[in-house]
C-alpha cells in the first residue's frame, strides 16, 4: 500500500522550494501525494498563487482559507486560529500518513498544531536554523518539537536540531532543496523577463524583498524607506517582489507601491514571479538587496552578490558574497558600493554556498519511503550531556 504524504504550502517562497519535492514524491511508486494550500497562496492581495501550483501539472487535495484582511498581531493571531480549525477538516479527510512542512512560518505553525492533535507524524524542512529579528525564530524551534522526521541544511544546523533534544537518528543533514531548483532551472531569455517586466534591465540592477521584521513594533517602513531611495540614487533597474503577510506588512507593501508609481521607467514591482521566473530574473541582476532568506540561500549559489539589511535574518549562516549591513542610508550605500565591485563580484560568482550540495530532494524522498512509521509518534528527549535518551 502507498504512503500517502500530504505536503503543505503556504506561500510562494515555500513552494518554491518545495515543487521539485512534490514531483519526485509523485513519480516514486511506493509514495502517494496528497497536497494541501493554504495562507498567501489563496489570497487575491498575494496574487493567488494556487494558480502557479496548478500550472505546474499539480492537483490541490485540500485548499483552507485562513488569512484575515488585517494584518495586526490580533488579525494574524486570528488567521491562525481559522487555519487550525481548517486543517483538521482536512486533516480528517486526506488521512495522510505523513505530513511535510517546510520553514518558519505560522501557517505551518498552524497546521503542525493540528497534525499533532491528529497523531499524524510530521516531517519538517529547514528546522535548527536562526532568524533571531523575527517571530519565525520561535515558530522554526516550536515546529522541531512537534516534528518527528527532520532534514536540515547544514551540519551546524544537524547538531542545533539534536540540541533541542530530538533523537540523532531521525535528523538527517541532507542541504538545501533550493539547490536542486537550480541545478534544473532552465532559464527563461533576459528579452523574455524584460518584456513581462515592462522595463529593461539596465546597469545597475537589482531584485529587492523587502520584509517586515517582525520582533519589533516599528522602523521597517523607514528602513525600507532608507533602501529604496538608496537604490534610487544609483539610477539603477529595481525589481521589487511582493512582501509577506506578516504583522506589519500592508505598510511596506504602500511605500514600495508609492515608490514604483514614480518611476516607472526603472521600477517594476511585482506582487509573484513564480519560482522558474524569480530564478532566471536573479541569474541577470547585478545585486540581490533585502532582507529575504533567498538572498542568503539562492543567491550565492546563482553567483549573485546579496547585501542583506537588518536584523530579520540574523544568525544565519552565510556565504563569502552575503554582504551584511544595518538600515542606516550610509551603510546601505557603502554594501551596495561593495557588492557592485569587480573583487566582489568575481567572489560571488565562485558560487560558494555552505548549504552542501545538490540532492537532498532525493535524500529527503527516500527517507519518506522508508523509514518505519511504527514508533514515530513516541519521542524519548535525547540528552547531549549524556549522549543517551532519558528515559
Amino acid at each position: 500500500m502507498k504512503r500517502k504524504i500530504a505536503v503543505f504550502t503556504g506561500t510562494r517562497a515555500e513552494y518554491g522550494l518545495l515543487s521539485l519535492l512534490m514531483k519526485q514524491i509523485r513519480a516514486t511508486d511506493m509514495l502517494e501525494l496528497q497536497i494541501i494550500v493554504s495562507g498567501m497562496h489563496l489570497s487575491t492581495v498575494h496574487g493567488e498563487t494556487w494558480r502557479q501550483i496548478e500550472e505546474d501539472g499539480f492537483f490541490i487535495d485540500a485548499r483552507v482559507e485562513m488569512l484575515l484582511s488585517s494584518d495586526t498581531a490580533v488579525g494574524v493571531a486570528k488567521s491562525m486560529g481559522l487555519g487550525i480549525i481548517g486543517f483538521a477538516d482536512a486533516i480528517d479527510r486526506l488521512k495522510p500518513d505523513i505530513l511535510v512542512v517546510l520553514g518558519d512560518r505560522y501557517e505551518a505553525l498552524a497546521i503542525a498544531q493540528a497534525a499533532m492533535i491528529a497523531r499524524l507524524p510530521i516531517a519538517h524542512i529547514h528546522g535548527g536554523e536562526t532568524t533571531e529579528g523575527v517571530i519565525d525564530e520561535a515558530i522554526r524551534h516550536s515546529l522541531t518539537k512537534m516534528s518527528h522526521l527532520h532534514f536540515v541544511s547544514t551540519k551546524a544546523y544537524r547538531e542545533r536540531v539534536i540540541q533541542l533534544g530530538e533523537s540523532p537518528d531521525r535528523v538527517w543533514n541532507v542541504g538545501a532543496p533550493a539547490l536542486d531548483n537550480i541545478a534544473m532551472l532552465k532559464r527563461i531569455g533576459k528579452e523574455q523577463l524584460e518584456a513581462f517586466l515592462g522595463i529593461k534591465l539596465r546597469f545597475p540592477s537589482f531584485l529587492l524583498t523587502y520584509h517586515p521584521v517582525t520582533l519589533r513594533q516599528d522602523g521597517s517602513v523607514e528602513e525600507m524607506g532608507n533602501l529604496l531611495e538608496v537604490l534610487a540614487d544609483t539610477n539603477g533597474t529595481i525589481i521589487i517582489t511582493g512582501t509577506n503577510a506578516d504583522v506589519g506588512g500592508t505598510p511596506l507593501r504602500r511605500v514600495a507601491e508609492q515608490f514604483a508609481a514614480r518611476r516607472p521607467d526603472n521600477i517594476a514591482l511585482v506582487e509573484s514571479l513564480g519560482s522558474v521566473r524569480y530564478l532566471s530574473l536573479m541569474s541577470y541582476v547585478d545585486v540581490v538587496v533585502g532582507n529575504s532568506s533567498s538572498g542568503l540561500l539562492e543567491a550565492p549559489a546563482m553567483g549573485v552578490p546579496t547585501v542583506d539589511i537588518g536584523d530579520r535574518q540574523a544568525g544565519r549562516i552565510r556565504a563569502p558574497s552575503v554582504i551584511h549591513c544595518s538600515s542606516k542610508p550610509a551603510d546601505i550605500r557603502k554594501a551596495i558600493t561593495q557588492a557592485l565591485s569587480p573583487e566582489h563580484k568575481q567572489l560571488a560568482a565562485l558560487r560558494h554556498t555552505p548549504y552542501g550540495k545538490q540532492g537532498a530532494v532525493r535524500r529527503i524522498t527516500d527517507v519518506l519511503e522508508n523509514h518505519p512509521l511504527g514508533d514515530l509518534l513516541q519521542k524519548k528527549f535525547y540528552d547531549l550531556r549524556r549522549g543517551r535518551e532519558i528515559e
